[in-house]
C-alpha cells in the first residue's frame, strides 16, 4: 500500500464510501488508462464530491495503488475459495485456474490496471505478483512433501503457473475470439473448455508425481564444451 494512503475509515459509511471510490477507479482506469483518468472522472462515477475523495486518498497515484492491492486481494480470495474443497494439488490447480479465469472475466480491469502498473507504480506491480506467488510456493511445498507432485522447485513452478494463467487469460478473456483486439472495458469473455482442458493436461503432466526435477548438468548438449580451435581461452578454463 502506498505510504501516502489515508488510514482506513472508522465507520461503516466511510468504509462504503471508500469502496465506492475504489470501484469507480477500477472502471475509470480500465476505460481511460492511467494517463487519461482523472479524479473528476472517478468522483463523478462514484457519486461523491472531490473533497470527499481527499478524505480517503491523497492523489490519483494513491488510489491507483490501492486499486492494484484491492484487485490482488480479491483475486487471491477467489482462487482460495475456488480450490478450498480440493483434496489433491492437481484438483486444487484445476479449481484455482477456473476461479482465476472467472474472476478476470468479471473484472477485466485486472489485466489493464496491473499491466499499467509496470510504468505507473513498479512497486505495486511487484507486490501484486509476489503475493500470488508466495501462496503458490507454500501450496506446492506442502504438495511435494506428501508426494502429491513430483520433485519440483516450488518457486520456479509457481512463477511458471502464474505465467500460464496470465497469458491464457489475456489471450481468451481480454482479447476474446480475435487475438490482438482488446475487448471493451465492460466486455467479458471466457476461456473455452477445450483450451482450459489443454492447459490442465499440460499442468498435470508437468506436476505429476514420480518425475524428479532435472539438473542443467544432466543435459550437456545444452552446454557444449568449448572448442580450443574457436575459443582461445578454452584451454585456460
Amino acid at each position: 500500500m502506498s505510504e501516502s494512503a489515508r488510514k482506513p475509515p472508522s465507520t461503516k459509511r466511510g468504509t462504503a464510501t471508500r469502496k465506492a471510490i475504489i470501484d469507480a477507479a477500477e472502471h475509470v482506469f480500465a476505460e481511460h488508462g492511467y494517463a487519461d483518468a482523472s479524479i473528476t472522472r472517478i468522483t463523478e462515477r462514484a457519486g461523491v464530491a472531490q473533497g470527499t475523495f481527499y478524505l480517503y486518498f491523497d492523489s490519483k497515484l494513491t488510489v491507483f495503488e490501492e486499486l492494484v492491492e484491492d484487485l490482488n486481494r480479491r483475486v487471491r480470495h477467489a482462487m482460495s475459495e475456488g480450490s478450498a474443497g480440493a483434496t489433491t494439488r492437481l484438483e486444487g490447480e484445476r479449481a484455482g485456474f477456473r476461479a482465476f479465469f472467472a474472476f478476470t472475466a468479471e473484472h477485466p480491469a485486472l489485466y489493464r490496471v496491473v499491466r499499467e502498473a509496470e510504468f505507473v507504480s513498479p512497486r505495486a506491480l511487484k507486490l501484486h505478483y509476489t503475493r500470488i506467488v508466495e501462496g503458490y510456493i507454500a501450496n506446492l511445498e506442502r504438495a511435494r512433501e506428501v508426494g502429491d507432485v513430483g520433485e519440483i522447485d516450488p518457486e520456479v513452478v509457481a512463477w511458471v503457473l502464474m505465467g500460464i494463467g496470465e497469458m491464457v487469460g489475456m489471450r481468451w478473456v481480454l482479447w476474446g475470439d480475435e487475438p490482438g483486439r482488446t475487448l471493451g472495458p465492460g466486455a467479458t469473455a471466457t476461456v473455452p473448455d477445450h483450451v482450459f482442458e489443454q492447459v490442465m493436461a499440460f499442468i498435470e503432466r508437468a506436476l505429476a508425481a514420480g518425475h524428479p526435477a532435472t539438473d542443467p548438468a544432466d543435459h550437456p548438449a545444452d552446454h557444449p564444451a568449448a572448442d580450443p580451435a574457436t575459443d582461445p581461452g578454452a584451454d585456460q578454463r
